[in-house]
């Protein structure tokens, strides 16, 4: 039974893409960045963390259901079928270096899904694997790869400096941001910068920000609390102050008692104009085109956070929007630099903690 969306979906065309002469170089000015990052914290931390959301505060395994009632225009790439799918989900803060958390940036979930069939994107051939890789905004911070080049370098020259001062204007951040936010706004300029709500991030909602291929049309995807356990901590304050590591307490007490359950969903694109792939940094219009769940998550109770987790997980897999299959393409200048430089960044951590990053072909071989 279709959907009956009224604006109907657009369908999927090359010609929604627009690739910049200057792609590559834009690419290789990034990979300069992050490896900067990389190399001081490395420095610092003498471990190799990502060079963006180093910090995890929760390595969960748990399971992807897809039902077997979807609608023709929700039955798409890995939802063309119903089936019972295992996942790892990672929870992290954004920065590349590693802070306190009453430094209160932005939340990051990625999601790796194994045991998928179906054609698969370049460079990852072999693989049984399908990623999400999310934030917990509806929109990137910079329209294109070469704006946020950019604001990489500022960001880079803050790395590993000054956590006292990244603390009281992480505070001072936040208060603005609330001001902002009672008026209806939103800056993710601030939030980037620190001024993210002390709040639970198990009751945050997170977005893929850029768009992705979903079979014959093109989405956005979230992943949002379902469970009552989580939806009641949506928006809920979590002072970490004084914990430098209280959002993965917060998170390890939460998981050792009980579980959670997310609803994945998509938005169509439904109107380029209002809702373009190539700008990253514009949020699409809900009213226009609403999320539509289209498969749920269950993580059971488990212990979220410990060495042989953070070693398994951390530094064992890389998460990228790229890790999938040829359905669910990324999409757009921020997408497309993605795919080089992730790769360039797992092999730096890899090569420097001595570690093999592999594509698991089944939740077993992680030994959790």
């Amino acid at each position: 039974m279709p959907l009956n969306l009224s604006p109907p979906p657009i369908l999927f065309d090359e010609s929604l893409e627009h690739v910049e002469p200057d792609e590559a170089e834009t690419t290789e000015q990034l990979i300069e960045t992050l490896t900067k990052i990389n190399q001081t914290t490395l420095e610092h931390e003498k471990h190799a963390h990502r060079s963006v959301h180093a910090k995890s505060h929760a390595l969960l395994t748990g399971e992807l259901i897809v039902p077997d009632d979807l609608p023709r225009e929700l039955a798409q790439g890995i939802f063309a079928k119903p089936g019972r799918y295992p996942l790892v989900m990672r929870l992290s803060t954004v920065p590349g270096d590693i802070l306190d958390d009453s430094v209160s940036t932005p939340r990051g979930m990625a999601v790796k899904i194994v045991g998928v069939e179906g054609e698969r994107l370049p460079g990852s051939d072999g693989d049984v694997t399908q990623d999400f890789v999310l934030v917990n905004g509806p929109a990137f911070s910079a329209p294109n790869a070469k704006r946020f080049a950019g604001t990489l370098k500022l960001i880079a020259a803050t790395t590993d400096r000054a956590e006292g001062a990244k603390k009281a204007l992480s505070a001072v951040l936040r208060g603005t941001e609330r001001v902002i936010e009672a008026f209806g706004g939103r800056s993710p300029t601030l939030l980037a910068l620190g001024g993210q709500p002390e709040t639970n991030p198990l009751g945050d909602t997170y977005y893929s920000q850029a768009p992705l291929r979903f079979g014959d049309y093109v989405v956005k995807v979230s992943i949002a609390p379902h469970s009552p356990n989580l939806t009641a901590l949506t928006d809920a304050t979590l002072n970490v102050n004084g914990k430098a590591n209280g959002l993965r307490e917060a998170m390890v007490n939460h998981f050792a008692e009980e579980g959670g359950e997310w609803d994945l969903r998509v938005q169509f694109c439904t109107d380029p104009e209002t809702m373009p792939v190539e700008d990253a940094s514009v949020v699409w219009p809900e009213e226009k085109s609403p999320y539509i769940d289209v498969a749920r998550i269950v993580v059971p109770p488990q212990a979220a956070w410990n060495a042989a987790r953070r070693a398994a997980i951390d530094d064992g897999l890389a998460f990228s929007p790229w890790h999938g299959i040829a359905a669910h393409r990324p999409l757009g200048s921020v997408m497309r630099a993605r795919r080089l430089a992730y790769k360039v960044m797992a092999k730096f951590r890899a090569h420097h903690n001595n570690v093999s990053v592999v594509e698991p072909r089944s939740i077993e071989e992680l030994g959790l």
